[in-house]
C-alpha cells in the first residue's frame, strides 16, 4: 500500500490519543494520530515522523501521522494500514491460492472478524492486528489491554468449530525483528487466549513489513513464540 502527499516532520506534544502537535516547516501543525495505542515508546519529543496530507479541505486537521523513526527502525503506526497490507496478501493468493472470494468485515457470532476468504477447497477467517511494539528485538502485541482482541480470538476457535479455517494475523508495522510474541506483561489474558486459540486450531501468522515514509508491504513470515 502506498501513500500519498507524504510531509516529514518533527514530532512535539500528543494532547491525547487523537491528535499529535507536530513541528512543519516551523510551524505547529494539529495532526491526527491514526493509532490510539499508546505508542509511547515511539512518540517522544525530537522523533521524527511523516505525515500524509488529507484530501478533505473541511477536515479541522490538515495531516494524518503515518510513520516514526525509532533509532534505525522507521515504524508505521497507521492503524488501517495492516488490513490493507493484509488485503493484498489475499488478494495475491498467499494465503489461499487462487482466492475466489475476499469479503472485509464479515460478521461471524457475535463479532465482525476483518476477512472472509474462499477459494475451491478452503473458507476461512481472518483477523489482523497490527504491531507496533518492539523491544530487544521482539514485536509485541498488545502495548494496552484489548478485551476486544480476546473476543476475537474465542470467535475464531468457534469459526474452526464450525469448519472454517482460522487465521490470527499479526503484521508487524516495521522490518527485521527477530520474532513475535504476545505482551504477556501488559495484558496476561490475551497471552492465555492466543495459545488456547492455537490449541484449538486456529492458525497463527506474523508478518514483517518493508516500510518506507510513503508504503507500506508485507515482507516475511516472522517465528511466532507463544
Amino acid at each position: 500500500m502506498r501513500y500519498d502527499n507524504i510531509r516529514a516532520g518533527v514530532f512535539l506534544s500528543r494532547p491525547n490519543r487523537f491528535i499529535a502537535h507536530v513541528d512543519v516547516d516551523g510551524r505547529t501543525e494539529v495532526c491526527h494520530v491514526k493509532n490510539t495505542g499508546r505508542c509511547r515508546e515511539l512518540l517522544v519529543p525530537g522523533a521524527a515522523v511523516w505525515l500524509t496530507e488529507s484530501a478533505n479541505s473541511a477536515r479541522k486537521t490538515r495531516y494524518d501521522l503515518v510513520a516514526v523513526q525509532k533509532g534505525e527502525r522507521l515504524i508505521n503506526m497507521d492503524a488501517a494500514a495492516p488490513n490493507r497490507v493484509f488485503g493484498e496478501y489475499l488478494a495475491a493468493g498467499l494465503l489461499l491460492p487462487s482466492p475466489t472470494l475476499i469479503r472485509p468485515e464479515t460478521r461471524f457470532g457475535d463479532s465482525r472478524l476483518d476477512f472472509y476468504v474462499e477459494n475451491g477447497e478452503s473458507r476461512a477467517f481472518c483477523e489482523v492486528k497490527g504491531v507496533t511494539l518492539e523491544r530487544d528485538g521482539a514485536a509485541l502485541f498488545p502495548d494496552a489491554p484489548t478485551e476486544r482482541g480476546v473476543r476475537h480470538l474465542g470467535e475464531l476457535a468457534r469459526c474452526v468449530e464450525a469448519g472454517f479455517s482460522a487465521w490470527a494475523v499479526f503484521v508487524i508495522q516495521m522490518e527485521g525483528v527477530d520474532y513475535f510474541a504476545p505482551n504477556r506483561e501488559t495484558h496476561p489474558a490475551f497471552a492465555d487466549a492466543l495459545r488456547a486459540a492455537r490449541d484449538a486450531g486456529v492458525h497463527l501468522l506474523a508478518l514483517d513489513c518493508r516500510v518506507t515514509p510513503d508504503s507500506l508491504t508485507a515482507r516475511k513470515q516472522v517465528e511466532i513464540r507463544l
